[in-house]
């Protein structure tokens, strides 16, 4: 590869990472808006995210949206860097940890209520997150 070859491919890898870290940043704070606007909506509706005597913080809703969403984000640029196909290694992992997700609020001894919107809470984050993420990856390395 010439020395201008490899200046472009430097110069893509460090836009495509900087790409994905500020579009990713974007979809967490919009994500996070989006999931604790409608767990205070659900909250208000009456679901009672309680469970072991105990509800969820609306707080709790934002935080952890935002943290998993930044794990989201650095698990998409690691895959921009390492993965052969970072795009679909990236959607597919993506999907798997998402469905992983639900798992909890199908056994913590959720009402049904609950249980459900906080499902419908994680898949709207990733419905936000995930898309956002894989349109900034490369289908190839």
């Amino acid at each position: 590869m010439s020395t201008i070859a490899n200046t472009e491919y430097a110069t893509t890898r460090a836009t495509t990472r900087k790409a994905v870290w500020f579009h990713g940043v974007a979809a967490t704070v919009a994500a996070t808006a989006v999931v604790t606007a409608l767990a205070a909506t659900a909250s208000a509706a009456g679901v009672s995210f309680e469970t072991a005597g105990s509800p969820i913080p609306l707080l709790g809703f934002a935080q952890l949206t935002a943290f998993f969403s930044l794990i989201g984000v650095a698990m998409a640029a690691v895959m921009a860097r390492v993965a052969r196909r970072p795009r679909r290694t990236f959607v597919v992992t993506a999907v798997a940890l998402t469905v992983l997700s639900l798992v909890p609020d199908a056994t913590f001894g959720f009402d049904i209520a609950s249980a459900v919107t906080l499902m419908t809470l994680h898949l709207v984050a990733a419905v936000i997150v995930v898309p956002v993420l894989a349109r900034r990856l490369a289908e190839e390395r």
